[in-house]
């Protein structure tokens, strides 16, 4: 039973793990080397992974694609500590809207024209994305914004993720403490109510089997 706990503990953490490494802003040092707009037709494989079309636009199975190609920095610890090494990345540009992920982004067509300029250029760029790239798949992570920076070895400190832990260890810290003062003040009398009734329901039980034990004693005895 122990074993089943771990490891439904264990898988619950890891699928929270990847969800928020998806949904939450990363940075990637990048030249931005080309802009394209492509024609996609997305599959039951990868349709959960792009966001839903421009604003003002209808959802259509088939659609332009934005992407921005870049030369990446490679990073160590989830992009704080550059590396001397780059790759090749390429993002998509998409609206989120209102509804999700909550980047309330709309202004893809600015930030396209954006990635266009820097491409004319040689500066380097800190674009902010959420998502995963898997190439077998077609799935590209989602520019959110993009802004120029002094070169390759500029350090990128993940404020929003930081602030974002804390509040989450300390919401944890919270509703566990709120959950213990609930189940003792609540849960805890009425679990301890309904064992002494059940208790008291036995012995009544026992009671009577005695009684009718006692009498049927009787009887035999005759």
């Amino acid at each position: 039973m122990r074993r089943l706990k771990l490891i439904f503990r264990m898988t619950v953490l890891v699928i929270a793990g990847l969800f928020l490494h998806y949904v939450l802003p990363q940075h990637d040092i990048v030249k931005v080397t080309s802009t394209e707009i492509i024609r996609t037709d997305f599959s039951g494989l990868n349709r959960m992974f792009y966001a839903q079309p421009d604003s003002g636009s209808s959802a259509q199975p088939t659609r332009d694609l934005r992407l921005i190609n870049t030369q990446k920095q490679d990073t160590w610890l989830l992009g704080i500590m550059p590396r001397d090494s780059s790759s090749v990345m390429v993002y998509r540009n998409e609206d989120t809207g209102w509804i999700w992920p909550p980047y309330f982004k709309f202004d893809s067509a600015d930030l396209q024209a954006e990635a266009a300029n820097l491409a004319r250029g040689d500066e380097w760029a800190v674009v902010t994305h959420y998502g995963w790239r898997v190439r077998w798949a077609s799935i590209y992570p989602n520019a959110v914004g993009v802004r120029t920076v002094s070169g390759p070895d500029v350090t990128i400190v993940p404020w929003f993720n930081i602030f974002f832990f804390i509040f989450l260890m300390v919401a944890i810290v919270f509703v566990k403490a709120a959950w213990r003062q609930f189940r003792e003040r609540s849960v805890d009398p009425l679990l301890d109510a309904a064992g002494e009734q059940y208790d008291e329901v036995q012995a009544s039980v026992a009671e009577r089997k005695g009684r009718l034990s006692r009498w049927l004693d009787s009887w035999r005895s005759k």
